[in-house]
């Protein structure tokens, strides 16, 4: 567990402390109440506000699908301390019970995102759509999003094909990523970002700071490893396993002869943190 990057945010010119914690970022609770309440006593608020709303308090203890607040520490006028804190969708869940017109905004918002989500699993291409807009608006060309869109489609297919397969856990998802990533580009997704420089603290999705070339051998590998269980059928963990080797190697046997013709490595150390010209550069990248 990490524990670290503690920052300010500024919402209707309240600060709002958080912190970086497994991999998301934590805020302080009663800075949360205080700034959209300007109750003087955030914490007696909170109390008053559970008791009468008898499911966020529930919420507040957490569950299956819920994670509770946590006491994290930080630094404050009268030293080091641990201050109540919840992660982003428990300050959302939160922020939906207090009857607050500066909380009004908020709600409206997440009404707007349930709904929004509603009419894309009614017509997925409304999702393809928004997509499009939130990597347009990050300044990714269009080129390059329309081979990430088909990249996700690819990783769907695959992801589809391991739940017939009767893979459904989050880490064997990983295993077998893993060992496709490792065959194509000799480099394991978490190898892969520290190559690229990617902070360890960050969440960033990898393929979001992949080159063409990169996108395309990743589809390859995922692609070739699809059709080879679709064949084969594997009906063990182990099976599927060799069968996310082999697809890999296909992808990583054609990446090998590209950079050869190439004279050149396909695989970069750059990423999209930058600047949109950094992104535009990174993308026409030639070494």
């Amino acid at each position: 567990m990490n524990k670290e990057h503690n920052k300010l945010v500024v919402f209707q010119h309240k600060n709002i402390r958080r912190v970086l914690y497994d991999d998301e970022w934590w805020f302080v609770i009663k800075d949360i109440v205080f700034a959209l309440t300007d109750s003087k006593d955030p914490s007696q608020y909170l109390k008053r506000l559970r008791s009468r709303d008898t499911a966020l308090n529930d919420v507040f203890k957490g569950g299956v699908q819920n994670v509770p607040p946590l006491g994290l520490e930080f630094d404050t006028p009268g030293g080091r301390q641990m201050l109540q804190c919840w992660n982003t969708k428990g300050i959302f869940r939160l922020i939906q019970s207090i009857p607050s017109k500066k909380a009004e905004p908020f709600k409206q918002w997440l009404a707007q995102v349930g709904y929004d989500r509603v009419q894309e699993i009614e017509n997925p291409e409304l999702a393809q759509e928004r997509m499009k807009e939130i990597y347009s608006a990050k300044g990714y060309p269009k080129d390059w999003i329309d081979k990430r869109l088909r990249g996700i489609a690819i990783r769907q297919n695959l992801t589809d094909e391991w739940n017939e397969r009767g893979i459904i856990e989050k880490k064997d998802f990983a295993i077998l990523t893993a060992e496709i990533s490792k065959a194509t580009f000799g480099m394991t997704p978490t190898e892969y970002k520290q190559h690229k420089n990617l902070p360890k603290q960050s969440k960033a999705n990898l393929r979001d700071h992949m080159g063409d070339l990169e996108l395309i051998f990743t589809m390859l590998g995922e692609r070739v490893t699809t059709e080879i269980s679709q064949d084969e059928k594997p009906n063990t963990f182990t099976k599927s396993k060799i069968v996310a080797k082999r697809g890999g190697k296909a992808a990583g046997d054609a990446r090998k002869s590209t950079e050869k013709e190439l004279g050149r490595s396909i695989i970069t150390k750059q990423n999209y943190l930058g600047k949109k010209k950094q992104r535009e550069n990174f993308i026409d990248h030639k070494k």
